[in-house]
């Protein structure tokens, strides 16, 4: 467990406390249009990864897509302003 905490410490270099003592790991990647991607990994106690999903944001800084990768690839969801709190934390 130590060694993959070092090695998810390493790649994305920003994570939260999650309950149970999971993490929520992610790094951002800017676009050169303005807009960016938010690459998150939520991992258990054991550093298990149990999702791993792409959230994408417009040059307003605004939540407008998420693709859910894992467990399941759900492909490209587009968010509206009712949506958002569902797929944020």
């Amino acid at each position: 467990m130590v060694d993959k905490r070092k090695e998810n410490e390493k790649k994305f270099r920003s994570w939260t406390k999650l309950p149970e003592g999971g993490r929520r790991y992610y790094y951002e990647v800017k676009g050169k249009s303005g807009w960016s991607a938010r690459y998150v990994k939520e991992v258990n106690s054991n550093e298990e990864t149990i999702r791993f999903y792409q959230e994408i944001y417009d040059h307003n800084g605004n939540l407008v897509e998420v693709h859910e990768k894992f467990p399941e690839d759900k492909g490209h969801i587009k968010i509206t302003k009712g949506d958002k709190n569902d797929y944020t934390s």
